[in-house]
């Protein structure tokens, strides 16, 4: 058995730019309607319920104002050079960034891609609410936009 959230019916949305270095079209600044959504794999809990929808839908509106109206950074990137200070300093082959620190969310991730940020998303959403013992496995699917996704899973 499974519950399911579907970020765009839901309102689980945030909107933020990133680049990928080296790639030909996405090595630009630009920008996605991101949409988060979840797949709780397990049986039915004491109370009926395989973990608490208002819980699930919390915490993943909690990650999406995280990142909402921000420049992600990989921070594990070996192709940016990242400083920061009063602000973010970012340098990527030629091309010079300079961010205030307020516009930016460095993320422990390797590339701002959607996969990427799946997993990113699901390692937040572990660390933010207590998983119960009746739930198996976690799937978290972000969407750069309609119709194009990753998804990351976690086996519990």
């Amino acid at each position: 058995m499974h519950l399911e959230i579907n970020g765009w019916d839901a309102g689980i949305k945030f909107s933020a730019c990133h680049f990928i270095p080296g790639h030909d079209k996405c090595s630009r600044l630009h920008g996605h309607i991101y949409s988060i959504h979840a797949r709780i794999h397990g049986a039915q809990g004491e109370r009926g319920m395989i973990l608490d929808f208002v819980t699930l839908k919390n915490a993943l509106r909690n990650v999406a104002d995280e990142l909402d109206h921000r420049v992600l950074i990989p921070g594990d990137s070996k192709e940016m050079e990242i400083e920061l200070g009063d602000e973010a300093r970012i340098r990527v082959g030629e091309k010079r960034y300079l961010f205030p620190l307020d516009d930016i969310v460095v993320m422990d991730i390797k590339i701002a891609s959607a996969e990427e940020l799946a997993q990113f998303i699901l390692n937040r959403l572990l660390a933010l609410i207590e998983i119960p013992d009746n739930v198996d496995a976690i799937e978290i699917g972000i969407d750069e936009g309609k119709g194009q996704g990753a998804w990351a899973k976690k086996e519990l």
